[in-house]
């Protein structure tokens, strides 16, 4: 392993136990949860938007489940302030994922991407943003 990796592995473990925008919203704008099945992971992210109506003001999330998922949740949080509901809809894993910045297992990918497609369900129930085709017909709550 190199010293990369450590060092990814180390900000992964110290959103995991310290992460960012952690607890839900008080009368958030848009809303969802999901899990992943696999491995037992639940993310519930809450979205609050700025007074133009589609900037992402504050973002918060509560879950359980592996470092992977929570802290890749963590650092999306950070990614995602400031942008428009818009820009979030459109962000590709693959920038989540750059964030995370270590190799994943085809089943860690799903722990990864897993607050990010919660994101993308209530950025659609809220604004009607597109839903890409590997979010339809999950079961977010």
């Amino acid at each position: 392993m190199s010293e990369f990796d450590d060092f990814y592995r180390e900000i992964i473990l110290d959103h995991y136990k310290n992460p960012h925008n952690y607890g839900l919203l008080a009368a958030p704008d848009a809303q969802a949860d999901g899990q992943n099945p696999l491995c037992g992971d639940e993310v519930t992210v809450s979205i609050r938007f700025g007074a133009d109506g589609e900037t992402i003001e504050e973002v918060g999330f509560e879950g359980r489940g592996c470092a992977i998922s929570q802290a890749a949740t963590s650092m999306l949080t950070d990614l995602v302030k400031g942008k428009t509901a818009t820009e979030v809809a459109a962000l590709p894993k693959e920038e989540l994922l750059g964030e995370v910045g270590i190799p994943l297992t085809p089943v860690r990918l799903k722990c990864a991407i897993l607050g990010l497609g919660v994101v993308k369900v209530a950025l659609n129930r809220a604004k009607g943003t597109p839903l890409p085709e590997e979010w339809q017909g999950l079961d977010f709550g």
